[in-house]
């Protein structure tokens, strides 16, 4: 039996609005199993593993987006070739306005003309953001981020003399044990 099966992604738990609608999409396409994550396309991805896994000779990888699925063309060309090699299509539902099967030539080609364009486009406005950066910081207007637990120091403080453990510091904060005891030991110093 020939199956769709769906793959969907979000990058942050910040964003589960997006994810809730590639699940409403993928099952709108007809996908009948569909795997998910949240976490960013630069770690390990068990999800689609599990996906790339699953799917048989005949199915279909389903995603909604390209950036769902692959974070590079050598990476999205790995996983074509690695569905290719099963027998597996790829079919992505919103590539530009429009859908592409990779069961196609066509779609083929235009997958890879994609990918290397965006991939292109990404390294372009990456360089222009380290230039940018080191202009603002040579004229002494760049800061940088502000370190998220350094600025919780007096809450953690606080929450460690009212004799709350480090690991409860740490998720009631939305920071790491790691970060707790960092600010715990510098004010120690």
């Amino acid at each position: 039996m020939l199956t769709q099966v769906g793959y969907r992604r979000s990058s942050t738990s910040e964003q589960v609005a997006g994810y809730e609608a590639q699940h409403a999409q993928l099952a709108a396409a007809g996908c009948s199993k569909v795997f998910g994550e949240m976490v960013s396309s630069v770690v390990q991805r068990d999800q689609l593993e599990a996906a790339l896994d699953y799917v048989r000779e005949g199915d279909t990888l389903v995603v909604c987006k390209i950036d769902r699925l692959a974070r590079s063309t050598s990476d999205l060309l790995a996983i074509v070739a690695k569905l290719e090699a099963k027998g597996v299509g790829l079919r992505i539902l919103d590539f530009g306005g429009t859908e592409v099967d990779t069961k196609s030539p066509t779609g083929r080609m235009l997958l890879t003309m994609f990918a290397a364009v965006a991939e292109f486009e990404r390294a372009v406005m990456l360089e222009r953001q380290k230039i940018g950066i080191a202009k603002a910081k040579a004229d002494g207007k760049y800061r940088g981020r502000a370190p998220t637990a350094k600025r919780l120091a007096p809450q953690v403080h606080e929450m460690r003399a009212s004799g709350v453990g480090a690991t409860a510091i740490a998720e009631r904060l939305g920071i790491s044990r790691a970060s707790v005891h960092r600010i715990v030991a510098e004010r120690a110093a």
